[in-house]
């Protein structure tokens, strides 16, 4: 019994000491620990919070501000400032008020033309919603397929009404989709072109590589201004030459569709050199075996093309033309300077209207039609996306 109650006050002094000395040399450890973590965390925050809040009153703020101008109008007076709410007053002047033929345009039945158009853009989303149930696509994708068709078909329908019907006009919401289209079109053609030629063993290749980057390098502004220049056939070093070909007294910009070829041209001709530069990077980083095998096979260059080299371009075509796509939408310098926006409204793009009613004071249509701009962008951008997602998906 003595020994056993030896034993048993022998081990508790014996092991509690022992725990309070572990937790008393693990305490200023752990504090330290805390105190370290808390720092870092507390300095992130620090050095982050400034940035967040730069960001935060340069993005969102504008956009809250420029939303609640899309619906309300803004006077100044000599007392300050008038702002008065109009709900979606604005949106429908563009619509259906007094501002819709010059947003959408002159609208009449259309002619056989115009409906051959529609009912071939129809049998196009019919067949790309019928191919995507065979792949199986799923609900989210399917829906935005849909949704592309849906408007492809309206855009269509509205430009065979403005464009092939007796009396009918392009508004500015039709003539920015033809810059866009049109011109990003051209530009990845006249890109892949030159890149693919400049890739051969040509004598001078390397001074044209040169060459064909320089209209990048000149501001929109000199661009507009030297096509203003080129447009006018009374004056420039050109005059001998549009004199000779009987183009003296012709200018350019008095016709609705020589006025949009000219800044269709122009456009073409600034940034035709973004999409040569970026395919080009893409051509001679390609894998060189692959098509000297398909050649060693018995492929010919049209072959090794369309299945190698078309596809490897995929993604990187994929991006660059998303980005061109987003700035096409923003075209403004060139319709304004080379035509200020005429004869009339034939080359007035979206963004160049809501200029105009900005310069006039008319601050809330002019922020609705940044906000249409807004989701058209992010419609068109979404879906493009989306469509071409798994193409891209299946090349890499």
């Amino acid at each position: 019994m003595g020994s056993s109650d030896k034993a048993g006050t022998l081990d508790v002094p014996a092991s509690a000491p022992l725990e309070s000395g572990l937790d008393a040399a693990r305490r200023p450890r752990r504090l330290a620990a805390l105190r370290t973590f808390g720092g870092d965390r507390s300095a992130r925050h620090v050095f982050l919070l400034p940035a967040i809040l730069v960001v935060l009153f340069l993005s969102i703020f504008p956009l809250v501000v420029s939303l609640y101008l899309s619906v309300s109008d803004l006077d100044f007076t000599p007392n300050g400032i008038e702002v008065r709410f109009l709900g979606l007053n604005n949106y429908l002047s563009l619509f259906t008020g007094s501002e819709r033929t010059h947003f959408l345009g002159v609208l009449n039945p259309p002619s056989l033309i115009g409906w051959a158009l529609v009912i071939a853009a129809s049998l196009l989303v019919a067949w790309v919603v019928a191919g995507s149930l065979r792949a199986g696509v799923g609900r989210l994708g399917l829906a935005l397929r849909a949704f592309g068709g849906a408007l492809l078909i309206g855009l269509v329908w509205l430009f065979a009404q403005a464009m092939f019907s007796t009396g009918g006009r392009l508004g500015t919401l039709l003539v920015t989709l033809t810059y866009v289209f049109v011109g990003l079109s051209v530009q990845y053609l006249l890109g892949l072109c030159l890149a693919m030629l400049v890739t051969e063993r040509l004598p001078g290749r390397r001074f044209f590589r040169v060459v064909f980057l320089l209209p990048m390098m000149i501001t929109p502004v000199g661009v507009a201004y030297m096509f203003r220049m080129l447009t006018d056939t009374g004056k420039g070093p050109f005059v001998p030459v549009f004199a000779a070909l009987g183009l003296g007294d012709f200018t350019w910009v008095n016709d609705p569709w020589g006025a949009r070829i000219a800044v269709l041209i122009g456009d073409i001709w600034q940034w035709t050199p973004f999409m040569f530069i970026v395919l080009l990077a893409a051509l001679e980083g390609q894998d060189v075996e692959t098509t000297e095998s398909a050649l060693v096979d018995g492929a010919n260059r049209w072959q090794v093309f369309l299945h190698i080299t078309l596809p490897a371009l995929l993604p990187v075509s994929t991006t660059i033309i998303l980005i061109r796509m987003i700035e096409a939408f923003k075209i403004i310098d060139l319709p304004n300077i080379l035509t200020n926006g005429g004869p009339g409204t034939a080359t007035e793009s979206i963004t160049l209207q809501a200029f105009f009613d900005w310069r006039t004071l008319n601050l809330g249509r002019s922020a609705a039609l940044a906000y249409i701009l807004l989701i058209i962008v992010t419609v068109f951008a979404t879906v493009y996306v989306n469509v071409l997602r798994p193409r891209v998906a299946r090349a890499t």
